[in-house]
């Protein structure tokens, strides 16, 4: 098999434009891994910023100021080995996946993403996989099998749902994943209803949203309840701060690492004295186009596999996905809320783009039955 054997579906970068912000730095947050290839120029010149990850399946990676902070080549928000950096730091914000074909998903975390400059994103991803042609093919032949075998055990189960075909209807009705009123009356026949679907479905004339808000917070808190800034999600703010959120109990810490990995703390709150807050109207529009997005994510896809998977096939796929893509809604829309409770963000078109920045490379981290390249 070679590259013009497998498809590649490049629809999520055409006709965008991606630029490395120079006072960002924000990728360098995140630990990369070396593959064997590019090892002996740091053997050979960086013995000791060579380290083994943390985690159940540990690699070679680079090392981070103080174990937690930004790469240890990054100075002044530049890297000091750019010409040598990996080929993960090569790669973002763009995300290589491999489910039964290959897509290419940008990370819109990455603020040089929302701009509208810089280099054109469908060469740069071509580029891409191109150079990552032998960790592809390797990849897709794991990740082909492995569909194969969840759609097999979804047909057994009685439980499976045509994928395309609720893309199409998500996309057919996606003002209710931008309506509290509809989000509440989903996320509960999710629930109840042996096949969901979309068609006829009323709004809830009296949302309950002390549920709504209490969705949200706890899936908000989950993935902010740590005290190592590695295992939070990052924020970089216009102003390129690299905030970080760290949950204990109830109450959350908003911190400010600087370019050393050392943490100002800058301020704390209760979640629950944090209230969910409706976007406008201008808002509810660049959560549409998110959640257009999302839809169009393989990844996407295959994490609420991986959420069917856990719970033994229990629920039909078009429940899995609708109540996956309500409850993701509500975890950004929580975000949002705090955000604005912190920062003062808003609740428009601005808060709503600044909790996707928040939140989108944490919706990529999501465990899911494919792989990322």
């Amino acid at each position: 098999m070679s590259v013009a054997d497998y498809e590649v579906d490049y629809s999520d970068v055409i006709g965008k434009k991606v630029e490395c912000p120079p006072q960002c730095g924000m990728c360098c947050l995140c630990q990369p891994e070396v593959l064997p290839e590019e090892r002996p120029f740091f053997r050979n010149n960086h013995p000791d910023c060579l380290v083994k990850s943390k985690g159940p399946e540990p690699y070679f990676a680079l090392a981070l100021k103080k174990g937690h902070g930004s790469c240890v080549f990054l100075e002044n928000r530049r890297c000091k080995v750019y010409e040598n950096r990996t080929s993960y730091c090569r790669q973002f914000p763009y995300h290589l996946y491999a489910s039964d074909r290959v897509k290419v998903e940008l990370d819109l975390s990455c603020r040089g993403v929302w701009y509208g400059t810089g280099a054109d994103a469908l060469t740069e991803a071509k580029g891409l996989v191109a150079r990552a042609d032998r960790r592809i093919l390797a990849a897709l032949e794991e990740s082909k099998a492995v569909y194969k075998e969840f759609y097999s055990i979804c047909r057994e189960a009685g439980v499976m749902s045509d994928p395309s075909r609720l893309r199409m209807t998500v996309s057919e009705n996606l003002s209710m994943f931008t309506d509290l009123s509809y989000l509440s009356r989903i996320m509960d026949m999710s629930q109840i209803e042996p096949v969901m679907s979309l068609s006829g479905l009323q709004p809830d004339s009296r949302p309950d949203m002390e549920s709504l808000e209490e969705a949200g917070r706890d899936l908000a808190m989950d993935s902010m309840s740590s005290n190592d800034p590695l295992s939070v999600p990052v924020y970089c703010d216009s102003q390129w701060n690299w905030n970080m959120f760290m949950a204990a109990d109830d109450r959350i810490q908003w911190s400010v690492m600087n370019d050393d990995g050392d943490l100002d703390v800058k301020g704390s709150a209760n979640a629950s004295d944090i209230r969910l807050k409706v976007p406008d109207e201008a808002g509810r529009k660049v959560l549409a186009d998110y959640v257009m997005t999302l839809n169009g994510r393989d990844s996407f896809m295959g994490s609420v596999f991986s959420l069917m998977d856990a719970n033994a096939y229990e629920d039909d796929m078009a429940n899995a996905y609708y109540g996956c893509m309500s409850v993701t809604v509500m975890d950004l829309l929580w975000r949002m809320s705090m955000l604005d409770h912190f920062m003062g963000t808003g609740c428009g078109a601005d808060g709503v783009r600044e909790a996707i920045i928040f939140y989108d490379m944490d919706r990529l981290d999501a465990p899911t039955i494919g792989a990322f390249i």
